[in-house]
This record gives structure tokens, sequence and C-alpha cells, in this order.
């Protein structure tokens, strides 16, 4: 770890290119490797934060160290919206600056330099797809977020009838979707005698592997039942665990790197000093060496899965919308509350860890012990704005399998089901103060409608069972709900909080 020294008056800013790499080599560490002997080996289809915070910091480390030059990324944006990465990269050679914030406010800041390629499927579907095609692409790698596999929350099926999706299944179609254009390259694969490429998926969801199979191999049959089942048969999906806390860039981050680093560059990308990916060995057609590069390679990826999915992003839920309601902005305010801290480590201790399997090499009290540190640490400025983001593809990944674990063996529930609460009090659009709270979700308008009949038919907010399933049904949960969001009601976030710990 290093402070680095701030740049003296004398010394200029320089705009982050790789011409000026080796100018800037004084200031930070940079690629120690020669990017133009790098070849593509995966492309990565949505680049923001968190890849470039993980996966692509992965693949760096492991160039720095005089592997995997074979293994370099070509990134894809398939929305409109990543116009601006894609500008962003391409004025700085595809290169940016990862600036770890440790506790102590110290910044470690490197250049990174495995993204050697940007395409933009909306400028040319055609080129994407022809990459993918390509024999040196040997894995496709996903952050498309949860929503981006176009499954119910609920029961995870593929919806086939999307608008985007229809439109990618006609004949001749200039291709929109993920979905069609990593299934044309696959087929396009297959029609030339080449074998598949990998599909990891890298998002946060309990079996991110099957997700993505099931997914990918339900858009190839509705567009060719043959495909389909080839797809089912000889692509492979391994399962992916990814843990690094990395907030939205601010301005100030821009500002900060420029100002103590003589560095200007467009998007940074601020995380933690925590880091960690667990990926099961499934690759047919080859792998980079990432072991050598701190990787777990496991031939289990579940038990890590629901560890950090119930630990680390049930907790986010679980602290979000009661933080929000009590009017805290960021996180570390709430973990270092003694209230909410207490409630989290009560939650993870008796609602989430009697359903976790055995989690091989890990201390599970030291993981929580840690978690509750990583939360609390201010040097990330991570918000709860950001966690209340997407909440109907949220909860029932990380929150309903534990209460719905909790009700089957008949262990405690009134926690994960006062978490349920919070967000319906959250979607009622105030907080304990009378100020406005956004509701940012795909499924936007019916939340907020189910909220605004809480007074009426306080299970109305449940009884969604796209988002809910059965629970409205489940007496024990809806007694544990409804006393949770009478206290919210009634008494607000805190009083509710200290009824509960």
């Amino acid at each position: 770890m290093s402070s680095h020294a701030a740049p003296t008056e004398a010394e200029p800013v320089r705009a982050l290119t790789a011409a000026s790499l080796s100018s800037l080599s004084g200031a930070v560490p940079v690629p120690g490797y020669d990017r133009r002997q790098v070849r593509t080996g995966i492309v990565h289809i949505g680049v923001g934060g968190f890849h470039r915070a993980h996966q692509a910091m992965y693949a760096d480390r492991l160039m720095n160290s005089g592997l995997g030059m074979d293994w370099g990324i070509c990134g894809v944006g398939v929305l409109p919206g990543d116009r601006q990465m894609r500008d962003a990269l391409a004025a700085q050679d595809g290169l940016y600056t990862l600036v770890v914030k440790h506790r102590d406010g110290t910044l470690e800041p490197r250049v990174i330099g495995s993204i050697v390629e940007y395409l933009l499927a909306p400028d040319d579907p055609a080129a994407v797809v022809e990459k993918m095609a390509h024999p040196d692409t040997r894995i496709v790698s996903l952050t498309i977020t949860e929503r981006g596999y176009n499954t119910a929350p609920a029961t995870g099926v593929f919806d086939g009838a999307a608008p985007d999706v229809l439109a990618d299944l006609r004949p001749d179609a200039v291709l929109r979707t993920t979905f069609g254009l990593v299934t044309e390259a696959l087929a396009r694969r297959r029609a030339r005698g080449l074998p598949p490429f990998t599909v990891l998926s890298c998002d946060n969801l309990r079996g991110n592997g099957d997700v993505a199979r099931r997914a990918f191999t339900a858009f190839a049959t509705l567009r060719d039942a043959d495909l389909g089942a080839w797809v089912e048969r000889e692509v492979s999906f391994p399962d992916s665990m990814v843990d690094r806390i990395t907030p939205l860039t601010t301005a100030d981050d821009v500002a900060e790197l420029q100002q103590r680093f003589g560095i200007t560059d467009a998007w940074p990308v601020v995380c933690e000093p925590f880091a960690q990916w667990v990926v099961e060995d499934r690759f047919p057609t080859g792998r980079p060496p990432w072991e050598a590069a701190g990787v777990q390679l496991v031939g289990d990826v579940g038990p890590y899965e629901a560890m950090k999915l119930h630990l680390l992003n049930g907790s986010h839920q679980a602290l979000a919308y009661f933080a929000s309601l009590a009017g805290h902005e960021f996180v570390h305010d709430a973990c270092q509350d003694p209230l909410w801290s207490r409630f989290l480590r009560d939650y993870m201790d008796r609602e989430v860890t009697p359903m976790l399997p055995a989690v091989p090499g890990v201390d599970l009290e030291d993981y929580k012990r840690t978690l509750l540190e990583r939360l609390a640490s201010a040097a990330v400025s991570d918000t709860v704005a950001r966690l209340c983001a997407q909440t109907s593809a949220l909860i029932p990944k990380y929150v309903l399998p534990v209460v719905r674990a909790g009700l089957a063996t008949g262990r405690e529930v009134h926690r994960g089901a006062a978490v349920v609460a919070s967000w319906a009090r959250y979607a009622e659009g105030r907080d304990d103060h009378g100020n406005p709270l956004p509701l940012v979700d795909r499924r936007a308008d019916r939340v907020r409608a189910n909220a605004g009949r809480l007074a009426e038919d306080p299970l109305a907010f449940i009884a969604d069972r796209s988002i809910f399933g059965d629970l409205v049904d489940d007496e024990r949960f809806t007694a544990a709900y409804r006393s949770a969001l009478t206290s919210l009601r009634e008494h607000g976030a805190r009083a509710t909080l200290a009824s509960l710990v």
C-alpha cells in the first residue's frame, strides 16, 4: 500500500493516455507490460465501475505478473447509455485509474490497462457479433445486472414476450439485446465448426451460471429449437461469486485524483481494499491462469455465493430502507450507529447464518466481523440511495430465500419480515421527517401503487406474487410483517429497529 506523493506545484497535470503513461509512472503504478502485445481473449458485456474494479483489475494484475497476455478484454456496451463509457475509454486508449480507498484515508491509485478494445453495439452490432465469433474469443463474460437476464424475480422464467426480445427474434433483425448478440455469435461459431465460447456471468445472483444458461438457452430455443438444444448441450455457463464494494464515481473523486496525483481521468473507479472472486473451474476452451492473480478456482461456488449474497447483499437490503427512512445519506453513517450494527449482526447471526452451507476455507464469524467493518468504513462513502435502487430485483434474491428457509425450519423470521416492511414503508415515498424518497425501480409504478394501498390493506404490498410468491399466504410471515409495518408507520425506523434488537 502506498499513499504516493501529490504532484509538486511545478509538475503539470497530465491527461491519461497511452502516450502519457511513462510520465505518470512516477506518481502512480502503471501497466508494466506492453499493451501492444496483448491479444483479446475475453469479450465483456457491461463495462461499468464494478467490472473495472474487479474482473479487469484481476486481468491487469495477471498481466503485470507476466502472464495472460492473450487474455486481454474487449469491452462491449449494449445500451445507448453506454456511449459515455465508450467515449471516456476511447479518449484514454482504454486506460483508467482504479483508486482503492483505505479506512485510514490513504488512497492507492493504479492505472489499469487490461481493456484493450471497446465496441458499442448500437453503433455496429455486426462488429460485436464477429468479435465474439472470432476464434480468439474463448470467454464472453457479463455484468448486466440482475434485471439484464430478463427473468421474473419470483419464478426465474425468461420473458420471451419482452419487446426487445421479440425484435431480436425477427428475421434480419438489427440486434439490440445481449441475448440476440451472444446467440448470433454462437450460431456463427457452430456453423463455422468452432467450439462455443464459455459464458461467464459475474452478476450478483445465486447460481448466476444457471441463471445465464436458462436465459440464453430460452432465447436460442425461441430463435431455433435445434440451436437451443445445442446451446443447452455444448455451452459452458460456470458459476462465479464476485465481491467488492464499488460506489459510483463522483465529481469529487475525479477532482481529487487530479489534485493529488496529477492525473486527468474522465472516469476513474473508486473501491474498497477487499476483493474476492470465486469461479467454478469449467472452461472447455481454456481460461486465464487466474489463480496466479488471487482468484479462487473451485468445483462448487454455491457455498461462497450463498455466504456473500445473503450476508453482504442481504445486509445491504436490511440496512438500506431503515437508514433512508431515518435520514442517513451514507452507508457508513448507519453502520457506525450501534443500533444499525447490532440489528445487522443479529440478522446475520440469527436468520442468515443458520441457513448457510459450510463454506470451505472460510471462518464465517471472521467474515461477518470483517463485513461490518467494511460497511462502517467512511473511506468509500457508499450511498444509501444506491442500495435502495432496483429493489424489486434484489429482495427476492437476497432476503426472501432467508425468510423462506426460516419458515421451512421453524426458525426466526421477524427481522427478515421487518426488512420487507421497511421497503414497503420506503415505497410510500416519504421518510420519517416528511422528506420525499425517490423510487428507482423498473417496477416503480407497480410498487408505488401497492404501497399506496397500505393504509386500507397492510398486506397489499406483499400480495404481489410476481415479487413475493406465496409469502402472503403464510400467517407467521404476515404477522411479523404487519407488526413491523405498523411500528414503522406509527413510531418510525429508529424505534422499530430498537424493538428488533
